[in-house]
């Protein structure tokens, strides 16, 4: 028996879905425009500025991109504690740190199941920390290389200063690292999710498209609702409990 859990919310799902396509686009256009793998003939019209467009395109996306992740910081503070900013910081609390270390054995064979959670494991959340800071060096080193190809821009104002620590070409090099660091992740991240689908059986794959998971009915609260309780509330509201929906199935969207 099962009880439907409402997890991730409308903003965790869509800035998801906007960073996918924002990755994507940016990832595909950057490479172009550091190595012009496609050939166009400027005898066609849109050829002459297929780099301009490939240009404007990745500028686009990168604004599309620092969009999401400020409503995603946003609802770290004010969503349910699955959103909560305390799940990138697992290792600052012992219930993290244990969680950690049960996913960490289950990856390395010294566990038969993972550790059973809601919404991310600890050693997930660490992960997305780091990822998060590849994020914003991502954000911080291209704007810097936007700013000065464009000086009259507020971005050659507050970015300019760091050209006095790297060269142009450091922070193209760093740019550049940083994306494929990112792709690394997010093959590890398709992967480790439909593993963890398979093995929990709780519709983690479905749950970025709906919101809801399906939990065991005696399943224990993981480590990121054990931190919230502790603190009393997340985010000025008592953290989401679960309420019986149906027999047999017990659903979790409650107001906070």
């Amino acid at each position: 028996m099962r009880r439907r859990v409402y997890v991730w919310e409308v903003p965790v799902r869509l800035t998801h879905w906007v960073n996918v396509l924002s990755i994507v686009m940016l990832s595909f256009t950057g490479y172009y425009i550091a190595n012009p793998y496609i050939f166009v003939s400027t005898r066609e019209s849109w050829g002459i500025y297929f780099m301009g467009t490939m240009r404007f395109l990745h500028f686009v996306f990168a604004y599309v991109f620092v969009g999401s992740l400020l409503l995603r910081t946003y609802w770290a503070f004010v969503g349910n504690q699955w959103a909560s900013w305390r799940g990138l910081f697992p290792f600052l609390t012992a219930e993290g740190r244990t969680n950690m270390w049960h996913a960490i054995q289950y990856y390395f064979f010294l566990r038969r199941h993972p550790p059973e959670v809601a919404g991310h494991n600890a050693l997930a959340g660490t992960s997305y920390m780091i990822i998060v800071f590849l994020y914003g060096l991502s954000v911080l080193t291209g704007f810097t290389l936007y700013g000065q190809l464009h000086p009259a821009s507020i971005w050659h104002t507050l970015t300019n200063w760091i050209t006095s620590f790297a060269s142009l070409q450091t922070l193209r090099l760093g740019h550049h690292i940083i994306m494929y660091l990112i792709i690394a992740f997010v093959v590890h991240h398709v992967y480790a999710a439909w593993l963890i689908d398979m093995e929990e059986g709780n519709g983690l794959m479905s749950s970025i498209f709906s919101g809801y998971k399906f939990l065991p009915r005696n399943q224990q609260p993981d480590w990121i609702e054990q931190v919230i309780a502790q603190n009393g509330k997340q985010n000025g509201r008592a953290p989401q409990r679960v309420k019986a929906e149906a027999p047999g199935v017990e659903g979790g969207k409650v107001a906070g």
